[in-house]
């Protein structure tokens, strides 16, 4: 009965957050503020119902569902919107929620086609550090994405005012000194995380294998990921990296996320 409800569930948010993201292109398209409107409730209705999935795959599973290539990308999913709901609740930027439910569903869309078997825990894995670790990592990789989705904003605007026709992206889009704000919110704020999810692995990875680190693929493309970032926090914060640089390098950055989501954790 759980297995139908859950199967439910998934066809169900598919549906929701698809219709989300049609309200926000429209409303992008052809501003209106009523459909604004509806699109940020299809947004939350669908955070609802991605949150009962998670909980319906738990029960299912008996422990955390993180694990698989399925799990892996709809909790990557869940934590994007998480984290652009807690952003939205604090700062209006124009727009951004059209962006962010697009990746939403693309991650979505990828996981509805992965295969859904619940898998059982190696004993290693068995362990509270899983929903610790995962759950810092995919909240940071979700926070990147955001940065990654205003970084895309930014070079679009500047696209516009480079070219010396202010049409179709300048009236709907964000400035660029709010963009550049909103990645370097994101950026620090995905970089934190990051460094939590470096952490609690190490700590588990010791209490696990009894080795700090073992040089796996996983372990290895997380690395590089974390070195990617910790050159755009440090030049941004101390050289002053911004604008299309900047931009650039969230692009790039969110590239690899994806790169070892999709090669690694599959």
């Amino acid at each position: 009965m759980v297995k139908e409800i859950s199967f439910l569930l998934f066809q169900i948010l598919l549906v929701v957050t698809c219709c989300g993201f049609a309200a926000y292109l429209i409303s992008f398209i052809s501003p209106k503020k009523g459909l604004k409107n509806v699109a940020r409730t299809l947004l939350f209705v669908s955070w609802i119902l991605q949150t009962l999935y998670i909980v319906s795959r738990y029960y299912l599973a008996g422990y955390t569902p993180i694990t698989t290539h399925h799990e892996a990308v709809f909790f990557f999913a869940w934590s994007m919107t998480t984290a652009y709901l807690s952003f939205r609740w604090r700062h209006t930027v124009k727009n951004f929620g059209m962006f962010v439910s697009g990746l939403v569903l693309v991650l979505l869309l990828v996981a509805a086609f992965s295969p859904r078997e619940i898998i059982p825990l190696e004993p290693a894995l068995q362990s509270g550090w899983l929903p610790i670790h995962a759950g810092f990592s995919l909240l940071a990789y979700a926070f990147l994405g955001l940065a990654f989705c205003g970084g895309l904003m930014y070079l679009l605007q500047e696209r516009e005012l480079k070219s010396k026709r202010l049409g179709y992206f300048f009236s709907r889009l964000p400035s660029l000194e709010a963009l550049d704000q909103l990645m370097t919110y994101c950026l620090a704020l995905g970089f934190s995380f990051l460094c939590l999810g470096m952490i609690t692995g190490i700590i588990w990875s010791k209490q696990a294998w009894g080795t700090y680190w073992r040089w796996q693929p996983k372990e290895v493309m997380t690395l590089i990921i974390w070195f990617v970032y910790l050159i755009q926090v440090h030049q941004r914060f101390t050289v002053g990296w911004r604008g299309r640089r900047a931009a650039m390098m969230a692009l790039v950055g969110f590239g690899i996320v994806i790169v070892t989501l999709w090669r690694v954790v599959a």
